[in-house]
């Protein structure tokens, strides 16, 4: 972790990690889309087992790294709502064709 010497720089410093987070945020929304593809159906999609594993992890990885693992959980179930949907209009596009 940087150590700042100004608020300005600590500023910079979070608008660097901004971007990158985005970035990452838009690689997974990719590979969401993707996943539509090798998917039988929207329960298929849907995928509760999977989410359900995915916010254990994260919350343990949260509490390792010593952030909220409320947040974090918060955060994370908001992104995979979202992409669950982008991922059924995803596979019913595929089921047209």
């Amino acid at each position: 972790m940087k150590k700042c010497n100004s608020l300005q720089e600590v500023r910079e410093e979070i608008d660097i990690l901004d971007d990158k987070i985005v970035e990452l945020i838009s690689q997974r929304s990719h590979l969401i889309r993707q996943a539509a593809g090798f998917k039988n159906s929207v329960d298929e999609v849907k995928a509760k087992d999977r989410i359900d594993f995915i916010l254990q992890k994260i919350r343990h990885k949260a509490i390792e790294l010593d952030v909220s693992p409320n947040m974090i959980s918060d955060l994370f179930t908001i992104m995979i709502n979202e992409m669950v949907e982008t991922e059924i209009s995803e596979f019913r596009n595929q089921e047209a064709f």
